[in-house]
């Protein structure tokens, strides 16, 4: 069931009006339900109950404590690319044992503190990295737990900035280096090595190319393990898509089939990392149309959210959904939707149909659960701005706005 629905002609999530957050907590702000969080974790893990899987949610997507903790509650563990994602991993209350640590740039400061709090695995992304690891590790008096990240050279077919699975891409280890880190693997005494982590890009849709790529992987499986290298784990990544502005997708279950199928046999445990899939539509950009501008070519609806609150249009070229708090079956014309941010850039989306919304009114830009507040800045001197959990019949800030005079005081 979709978490923001309209009751009684008026925009909910769960089972509290949209406006009631508006009026006490103001705008622009970003609403979360927690239902729709554990229920997509459920829907998510489900299909691979009878494989050795965990689910690590990647942090990256929306780094709120309070939403790890939600999806730690269900069984989530956590996937961190930095020392912040990890230690806020670590307070929401995920198990160390749950943590897998990517990123292609770990520094020793942040391979020390994976290592003693701990973690599950850390994802090598390259020979150079591998050596850094291992002597991290040999001088702590520890076998560091490693997968190597792998690169398929497989297409995703997804926006390009996306895209991280094809050869030229700064992820991950190409084919024709990895003789050579599986030797490194081999000899450098602080390493122990696990088994290889693969993530080809985000937002997909194409499941078939999750299938070219887990294909490939299990080929490497059995090739290395019959030159003696005992590999008990696979790291499927994430980058499974959610339909935003009128998008369709193939039902869940497929990509499951697909994992089952090419990977399932191997005996490995296995390791997801979702993060748009798990929060995506958990959450809304809820905010307020300053001005109702018709210019003479365009009408345009100026929203107090900008750029820097939801950056996604602007750097991604992404459509979200945008709906009228308050429903109404008038005929509506056309508008571009936009923020108060001084860029040409600042364009929620072009020719959106919005039925009785003008000046004052508020509008949800749905879908904004993933990469929203977490890409969030204060660029043109604006405040950060509040994150708030619905929960049923409640709602509870989890961030506050951060003020101008807050960040002033963070300089001087």
């Amino acid at each position: 069931m979709n978490a923001f629905t309209y009751r009684g002609g008026i925009l909910c999530a769960d089972n509290i009006a949209l406006p009631v957050i508006a009026e006490q907590v103001g705008t622009p702000c970003y609403v979360y339900s927690e239902t729709r969080l554990r229920d997509n974790y459920r829907a998510f893990a489900e299909p691979f109950a009878s494989l050795n899987a965990m689910v690590c949610y990647a942090v990256k997507a929306c780094p709120n404590v309070a939403v790890i903790r939600a999806l730690a509650s269900c069984g989530a563990g956590a996937d961190v690319t930095s020392a912040g994602e990890l230690e806020r991993a670590l307070h929401a209350g995920v198990a160390p044992d749950k943590i897998v640590f990517s990123g292609v740039a770990k520094t020793r400061a942040e391979i020390t503190m994976a290592l003693k709090a701990g973690i599950h695995q850390i994802n090598a992304e390259s020979i150079p990295e591998m050596r850094v690891i291992g002597e991290v590790a040999a001088s702590l008096g520890l076998r560091a737990p490693l997968a190597l990240r792998v690169n398929p050279n497989v297409a995703a077919h997804t926006h390009y900035k996306i895209s991280t699975g094809e050869m030229g891409t700064k992820f991950g280890i190409d084919s024709t280096q990895l003789p050579e880190a599986m030797g490194l693997a081999k000899t450098l005494p602080g390493l122990d090595l696990k088994g290889f982590q693969v993530h080809i890009g985000s937002h997909l849709f194409d499941y078939n190319n999750f299938r070219e790529a887990y294909g490939k992987l299990a080929d490497m499986v059995r090739d290395w393990r019959e030159q003696g290298f005992d590999l008990s784990r696979l790291d499927l990544g994430g980058g499974v898509g959610i339909p935003y502005d009128g998008q369709t997708q193939a039902p869940f279950g497929d990509y499951a089939a697909v994992v089952h199928a090419t990977v399932g046999n191997l005996g490995c445990e296995l390791a997801f990392e979702p993060g748009r899939r798990l929060v995506g539509d958990a959450g809304v950009l809820l905010t307020q149309v300053m001005y109702d501008k018709q210019g003479t070519a365009k009408r345009f609806l100026i929203l107090d959210a900008g750029m820097n609150d939801l950056i996604r249009p602007a750097m991604y070229e992404a459509r979200h959904s945008i709906w009228p708090v308050r429903e109404c079956a008038d005929d509506a014309q056309p508008a571009d939707v936009v923020g108060p941010v001084c860029e040409t850039s600042d364009l929620f989306g072009e020719f959106y149909l919005l039925p009785g919304v003008g000046q004052g009114d508020l509008v949800a830009i749905l879908q904004a659960g993933a990469y929203g507040a977490a890409m969030a800045s204060t660029y043109n001197g604006r405040p950060l701005i509040p994150e708030v959990m619905v929960s049923g019949d409640t709602f509870r800030v989890i961030r506050k706005r951060i003020s101008v005079a807050e960040q002033i005081g963070w300089e001087e």
